[in-house]
């Protein structure tokens, strides 16, 4: 038979009490203790005989100093009736009764270093629970004091931990209890920076430290205990807190926590370190003591408080989750799984996430990989959490990021590189050579957009401890933005998707909640992410496209290409549709042979969506045959609705007219004649360009403006000479517009019509010119 947890004390029964007259227990009586002339005391009265006696202790005026026989005499035949129940320090310097003044039997006085219940909180809790059960107490006081050694010491080592971080050194870790008792005040002291804002000096921070780990140890009480949480509700009992002024000696009372509402909602029946007993499963484990797709569904809230109480209950080191055993892997397999989160972790959290959330198999759909981001196979983790939030019904997503990532200090540092100009800086999408730098090619944007939000310059240490919180949102914005199921879901309420922080110096997770861009990012229309999406494939069973449409399907391509997120991908399935079914082009494009890339390429476009047209110089003023042909044939046998006329910088064409004009006010003639002819026609372009800078006319200001002025004398060439695309402009069935692919960037900018369209349209010089083709 197990030993009862009160036989270590010696109780013996308080007699029913009935004077024979109403006495208060304020009445002056020096006899006898409060707790031996009276019954139960209500709070008010309790309250009242602290105060009391603390104000005599700190004037000198104390007189409850010893004791006598009758009194001791009196203590063992009846036994004791505190009239309250006090948790103090046992760094206050001073007994609890001489504090204020007491008798023996007064106070049923509890002691430890910090006056906390984080550490032997059964036998503190247990302790209180005898106190206000057996002994019928009515108030629990927890009194801190003032330059608590335990709590000054854990906000140095907050302050400790902070400077390690900053200057990327080795945390300290517990070696001892006296280690593991600070760390576990320290979320103590981090409340308290917060709540006083960075440039408070440890001083300070400590001194607040000191209330709020008052309220921390009455909050803890009341989380912990059923017996006190009933009690305190049907007003049997009240927990108030209190702090000791070591240099005066006056007792600052601060009544009952500002959480008590909150904490009385617990249903946690045991303190942490009495409820591993292996018969008590965790709180929502499941009928079978693991949750199985037999259990009702749990609510996001629900899975949130689940996760929270088990992160508290690891920082502790009070797990109650325990291995499967036969039966429990045996309902898994036969009636499913039914995870109350999906978590998106990283591979270099240094510890199991079921570990961190003190979780039964089953509990978690855990997802893990370096940087807890879905930039890179975005494909799996994405299709994997809609699994789960679709046919798993989990109504959780978390999102886990934590201190000293790897993989974000290695994209931190790329990112510092190019800033810097560095040769090992972050790689471009497109050069890219391992898929380790794809990711951190990936993860710079992070780097990039936390470095904007800081208000000076960044240095390593600082950027990656605030790009770890920029990164959970990100993965949380990325998932919002290409899933559709996970936005229907949250849009109905029903799926959550959080951010946390997890800290590996104290163990502890920072539960930061939803993006701040939920409420913009669920209006997306996309369905895909970029690596998945496909791009249709135009057959000659397609409709013609409207000029618009086409434009915003190069838009969107040019934008994947400069990004590195091209999605065209060729098949044979793709390459037979093409040959049996034909090609319906949405746009042609004249572009230049020196452009370094494929136009199909710049546009992220499907076989077939482009009819591609190149020579140097991207002109029609020469070899018009071909090109006008071409063109005519694209967009009056194909139905094609959109011409672009495509330059580029560092034009070589364009570059060499300019410098022939520049010398020579011409090209000089040579047996080339057609390349002259190439000349000639750009050389008019490079002299229009340096009229229209003046003064600014130099060559590289030149070659700029004869770039695009090139662009229009191809489109206005093209209007002016071929009656079809004319036509079809008048009648509003094509456009022509102009472009400029920028090779620094891979950026298109789109110059749209010519300024002279109108002009060129009205002319009867262009209908002459056309009546002698």
């Amino acid at each position: 038979m197990t030993e009862c947890c009160c036989a270590p004390f010696l109780w013996k029964p308080v007699p029913d009490w009935k004077p024979t007259r109403q006495v208060s227990c304020l009445e002056e009586d020096e006899t006898l203790s409060p707790s031996l002339r009276s019954g139960p005391v209500s709070p008010k009265v309790s309250l009242q005989l602290l105060r009391d006696g603390n104000a005599r202790f700190a004037t000198g005026r104390s007189r409850n100093t010893a004791t006598n026989e009758a009194t001791r005499k009196q203590l063992e035949i009846t036994g004791e009736a505190p009239h309250c129940a006090i948790i103090g320090c046992a760094d206050a310097r001073a007994p609890l009764e001489t504090i204020f003044d007491a008798m023996p039997g007064d106070i049923f006085a509890l002691r430890n270093i910090g006056n906390t219940c984080t550490h032997a909180e059964g036998s503190m809790v247990g302790s209180l629970e005898f106190c206000i059960g057996k002994l019928r107490s009515r108030l629990i006081l927890v009194l801190g004091h003032s330059h608590c050694s335990a709590v000054y010491g854990a906000t140095q080592s907050y302050f400790d931990t902070l400077e390690a971080r900053s200057n990327s050194q080795e945390v300290i870790t517990a070696s001892s209890a006296l280690d593991g008792l600070l760390l576990d005040l320290s979320c103590v002291a981090e409340q308290a920076a917060g709540e006083l804002g960075v440039d408070r000096s440890i001083e300070d921070v400590a001194h607040h430290a000191v209330k709020l780990n008052v309220f921390h140890t009455v909050n803890f009480l009341l989380k912990f205990s059923g017996p006190i949480r009933e009690k305190v509700r049907s007003r049997q009992l009240e927990i108030q807190g209190a702090i000791y002024d070591l240099p005066s000696g006056r007792v600052d009372f601060l009544g009952c926590s500002p959480d008590q509402d909150e904490y009385l909602s617990s249903k946690i029946p045991l303190p942490l370190s009495v409820a591993r007993d292996d018969s008590l499963p965790a709180r929502g484990s499941g009928v079978r003591g693991v949750r199985t797709a037999y259990d009702g569904r749990m609510s996001a809230k629900e899975a949130l408080e689940m996760l929270k109480e088990g992160n508290n209950r690891f920082v502790l080191g009070t797990p109650l989750a325990m291995a499967a055993d036969d039966s429990m892997r045996e309902a898994l397999v036969y009636q499913g799984q039914a995870p109350h989160t999906a978590v998106l972790g990283c591979a270099d959290s240094r510890a199991p996430v079921d570990t961190l959330f003190d979780s039964m198999p089953g509990d978690l759909f855990v997802l893990r990989n370096a940087g807890n981001t879905c930039t890179h196979a975005e494909g799996s983790m994405l299709g994997s959490l809609e699994f789960c939030a679709c046919k798993l019904s989990t109504k959780l997503i978390l999102v886990l990021g934590h201190t000293q990532c790897s993989a974000l200090t290695g994209a931190a540092e790329a990112y510092l590189k190019s800033q810097d100009g560095g040769e090992d800086g972050l790689s471009s999408a497109s050069s890219v050579s391992t898929a380790l730098e794809g990711l951190l090619t990936s993860l710079s944007s992070v780097s990039k957009r936390t470095a904007d939000t800081m208000s000076v310059e960044a240095e390593l240490k600082q950027l990656v401890a605030h790009s770890v919180r920029v990164n959970v949102f990100h993965s949380i914005d990325f998932m919002l933005k290409y899933s559709m199921p996970i936005r229907e879901l949250v849009k109905n309420g029903g799926l959550e998707i959080h951010g946390g922080i997890y800290r590996l110096e104290t163990g502890r997770v920072d539960f930061l909640g939803p993006s701040p861009n939920q409420a913009k990012l669920l209006s997306s229309e996309l369905h895909l992410p970029p690596s998945m999406a496909v791009l249709p494939i135009r057959t000659s069973f397609d409709e013609p496209l409207h000029p618009n449409m086409s434009l915003k399907l190069l838009k969107e391509g040019n934008e994947r290409y400069v990004y590195g997120h091209a999605t065209a991908k060729v098949s044979n399935c793709v390459r037979r549709a093409l040959a049996e079914d034909g090609q319906a082009p949405h746009c042609a494009i004249i572009g230049c042979a020196d452009s370094r890339a494929p136009l199909e390429a710049i546009f992220d476009a499907m076989p077939g969506d482009i009819f591609a047209l190149r020579n140097a110089g991207n002109t029609c003023t020469h070899s018009e045959g071909s090109m006008l042909g071409s063109l005519e044939f694209c967009t009056s046998s194909l139905g094609t609705q959109l011409i672009l006329v495509l330059g580029h910088t560092q034009c070589t064409a364009v570059r060499g007219a300019t410098k022939m004009f520049l010398e020579s006010g011409g090209p000089e003639l040579t047996e080339n004649k057609a390349w002259d002819a190439l000349l000639a026609g750009l050389s008019i372009v490079a002299k229009q360009a340096a009229t229209e800078l003046g003064a600014y006319a130099n060559e590289e200001a030149i070659i700029a403006r004869a770039t695009k002025l090139n662009i229009y004398r191809s489109i206005n060439f093209l209007l002016q000479y071929s009656g079809i695309i004319r036509e079809k402009v008048e009648m509003g069935e094509l456009e022509i517009q102009g472009g400029i692919y920028d090779l620094e960037t891979g950026q298109v900018h789109f110059l749209g019509r010519s300024p002279l369209q109108n002009e060129i349209l009205r002319s009867d010089l262009a209908l002459e010119k056309l009546a002698g083709c």
